[in-house]
């Protein structure tokens, strides 16, 4: 019996990675310049010229850098933030579950830590340097990433906000769409 799940706008309500971006703003004035180097990468992922990994190392050298102790500014703000879990996520949680997502493992296992959640999947980031190790996990790098870390396991449920995630949810024997709060059915041409 194993579940699955992606962890921004699921388990939590929100992108940890965009929350935790400004978070760094805010309290490092030091980033307000350098984040004119999102520019280029953010237009160029937005008309498709350029993938997200070259906007998330980006984003990386301009904010996530900044901070001189990244561990300390993670836990303080999953400290300020691991409240807001769904609520009902926390009901059904187990230490087994898998969290699969597109985030930087980085920024994502300390709040699993709190959590109690031992298994994470996500964009293979480089803390020190920013740099991606293989692809974004996303879409169908998500089934990708399951297959390479868990072989032939079987994903007994899987929960996720996004269409996106339509392949993972193939791999279910029920997948959920998460609103909110709220669980529903995936649907069922998707």
């Amino acid at each position: 019996f194993m579940n699955a799940y992606d962890f921004d706008k699921t388990i939590v309500p929100f992108d940890s990675t965009a929350l935790f971006t400004r978070w760094c703003v805010k309290r490092y004035k030091k980033t307000w310049p350098r984040l004119i180097l999102l520019i280029g990468p953010g237009l160029g992922m937005l008309l498709r010229l350029t993938g997200k990994e070259a906007f998330k190392q980006c984003l990386f050298r301009a904010v996530f850098s900044v901070p001189k102790d990244l561990n300390a500014e993670l836990d303080a703000f999953w400290q300020a933030n691991i409240g807001r879990t769904n609520r009902w996520y926390l009901e059904r949680k187990r230490p087994d579950d898998v969290v699969i997502s597109a985030s930087p493992e980085f920024i994502v296992r300390p709040a699993l830590e709190k959590l109690g959640v031992k298994t994470l999947l996500g964009t293979r980031m480089n803390p020190e340097t920013g740099r991606i190790a293989g692809r974004n996990c996303h879409g169908a790098e998500k089934v990708v990433r399951f297959h390479q870390e868990m072989g032939d396991a079987q994903v007994d449920e899987f929960y996720s906000d996004s269409l996106s995630d339509a392949p993972m949810a193939r791999l279910a024997k029920k997948a959920y769409l998460v609103k909110g709060e709220k669980l529903a059915p995936w649907p069922k041409d998707n």
